[in-house]
């Protein structure tokens, strides 16, 4: 788990090469179908067990914007941003491999780099970030980029 104990840190808290673990969650099949609910993406290689079953991956595969969405909520979770952040400015992100169901995904981040902007009363900070599955295989990686308040 995470060192941080403390909700909601500030810009000045953070420091370059500040690491954080999630913990994990496990990706079920109400979660493929309620996400293909919200989004509209009925794409059988995630809604339908017999076509994905055809396909090299064998079985349905969850969506990679699913598997996005719960990350940063697995990250938000540990607090250190509540109350704090402003603004989710950017992202680069990689999709790297299926998570399936039954996967637990869990996420760590590292404070890559900080940009004061004083006149936004705060600064950007950028993460890198790796969601990785039960056998420690990266699902998603890239670059996460919040302003936070000073």
């Amino acid at each position: 788990m995470s060192d941080i104990k403390q909700r909601g840190l500030y810009f000045e808290e953070f420091t370059e090469g500040l690491s954080i673990e999630t913990r994990g969650r496990t990706i079920t099949e109400a979660d493929l179908v309620n996400f293909a609910g919200v989004s509209g993406d009925f794409n059988p290689m995630h809604t339908n067990a017999e076509f994905a079953a055809k396909t090299p991956y064998g079985q349905r595969v969850a969506h990679g914007a699913l598997v996005f969405s719960i990350a940063t909520g697995l990250t938000y979770q540990l607090g250190f941003l509540e109350g704090t952040i402003m603004a989710f400015t950017g992202l680069d992100w990689k999709f790297r491999n299926p998570v399936f169901i039954g996967d637990t995904i869990k996420v760590t981040s590292s404070v890559a780099k900080r940009r004061a902007m004083a006149a936004m009363g705060g600064g950007f900070v950028t993460f890198d970030v790796k969601v990785t599955n039960q056998k420690g295989e990266i699902a998603q990686k890239g670059e996460w980029t919040i302003l936070v308040m000073s």
